[in-house]
């Protein structure tokens, strides 16, 4: 899959550290070498979905895996601070991820977990990121992967950067991906329900 980044806080000079710069190119080599066919196959796979935002987080999620990133590690380790809300979708040694898939009310969320990952705390942390990382869907996955229109994408991300500045105190690099070059998604009706079918182009 094809992308573009948007870097706050210097985020793409620390990825382009010594120390750092293998892990980001181990993920940027996740993404690039996911094919329209595989999406496809893993859309077509199992119970039917209406977009491709469940495809694509399974296939981030096995590839991811096979490279050893920690899937949904724990911020804090205060028993208190546990459960989703408190965990990071991905991380590997200074790098935390959030994929970010969801409506877009959660994107001031999305976008503050990966900073109390990176910063210290008055609670007790589990993990210790450097750098975060926000994968989301761009405006034209979104319209060509049929993703609901209530999911914050890419453009709607990079807006809230400016209002929450003093906040959003760590590095974050925003990573949108760009919609497949042979494909979309139709929507279509099975009964009642809204399901998506690939259309090729």
């Amino acid at each position: 899959m094809d992308f573009i980044t948007y870097s706050h806080q210097n985020a793409d000079l620390v990825l382009d550290t010594p120390k750092i710069k293998p892990l980001y190119e181990e993920l940027t080599q996740v993404i690039n070498e996911i094919q329209d066919e595989e999406i496809i196959d893993e859309f077509n796979a199992g119970t039917p979905s209406k977009s491709l935002s469940l495809a694509i987080n399974r296939i981030l999620k096995k590839h991811l895996e096979e490279k050893d990133w920690v899937k949904e590690p724990p911020i804090f380790q205060d028993s208190e601070y546990q459960g989703n809300k408190w965990r990071l979708d991905f991380a590997k040694d200074e790098i935390a991820i959030e994929v970010a898939f969801n409506h877009g009310e959660a994107i001031p969320w999305n976008l503050l977990k990966p900073v109390l990952a990176s910063q210290l705390n008055h609670v007790q942390k589990a993990y210790q990121a450097e750098v975060g990382i926000v994968i989301c869907a761009t405006a034209e996955l979104k319209e060509a992967g049929n993703f609901d229109s209530a999911v914050g994408e890419f453009e709607k991300f990079e807006r809230y950067f400016k209002p929450l500045q003093n906040v959003l105190n760590a590095p974050i690099l925003l990573l949108g991906l760009l919609a497949p070059k042979t494909f979309e998604i139709e929507e279509t009706m099975d009964g009642r329900r809204s399901i998506g079918s690939v259309k090729m182009k």
